[in-house]
Order: structure tokens, then C-alpha cells, then sequence
């Protein structure tokens, strides 16, 4: 049986005064989780544990996110988050402090049988 990526959700989460990666990092989870609503799973029969969920997390620095922290933020699913470089850091001078900004990609698959749905007409 072959899965199939069932959702692409995207967020941003940022920590303007701590310097965070991780706080900004699971705040950008939430902001995904907040756009998406999974009925299929209640509708269709299926098994939320059956669904792998992919994170990608963006950061200027990607080895100071606590990644089993942000994945304890998932409600459902096998999780497996990674972290990669990318979001943004805004460095204020004036204040000596760094905004660091998180994106998150959230992807889920559930292994389908091809064929087994098809658009209809």
C-alpha cells in the first residue's frame, strides 16, 4: 500500500525577546494546526495513528530546536520532525536583541491503495 501526502499545512511562529529557536519553532506548528481541519478521519473510517506526519521547521539556526519539544505539539499522527536553515533572524541593534522568526511545513500521508479514490465527475 502506498502513501500518499493527504495535507500540506504552512505556519510561522516567532520569540521577539528570547532568542528561542524552539519557542518560535513550535509556535509556528500551532499557527499550521490552527488552519487545518482533519475530518476525514472520522468521515472515512480512518485511524489517526495510521497518518505520518512530516515538520519541516525553517531556522537560522536549526541545532538549537528541541525537535522531540515540537514534536510533542502534534496531536495526532507518527511524528517526525527535522530542522532545517531557514526563517529569519532580525537582529535590533538599538535593544541588543534578535527577533528569531520559524517557519513550519506540515505534511501528512496515510497509505492508500491506488485506485481506491478517484475524482468524480
Amino acid at each position: 500500500m502506498a502513501e500518499r501526502r493527504i495535507i500540506l499545512e504552512m505556519g510561522s511562529g516567532n520569540d521577539l525577546y528570547g532568542g528561542d529557536y524552539t519557542k518560535a519553532a513550535c509556535r509556528a506548528v500551532q499557527d499550521a494546526l490552527h488552519h487545518s481541519s482533519i475530518v476525514l478521519f472520522k468521515s472515512l473510517g480512518y485511524d489517526h495513528r495510521d497518518m505520518r506526519v512530516q515538520v519541516t521547521i525553517g531556522v537560522q539556526e536549526p541545532d538549537k530546536v528541541d525537535t522531540a519539544r515540537v514534536c510533542a505539539e502534534l496531536p495526532r499522527g507518527r511524528a517526525e520532525v527535522t530542522a532545517v536553515h531557514g526563517g529569519l533572524n532580525v537582529h535590533d541593534a538599538e535593544q541588543g536583541t534578535t527577533h528569531v522568526i520559524a517557519t513550519a511545513a506540515i505534511e501528512a500521508f496515510l497509505p492508500i491503495e491506488p485506485g481506491q479514490w478517484r475524482l468524480s465527475q
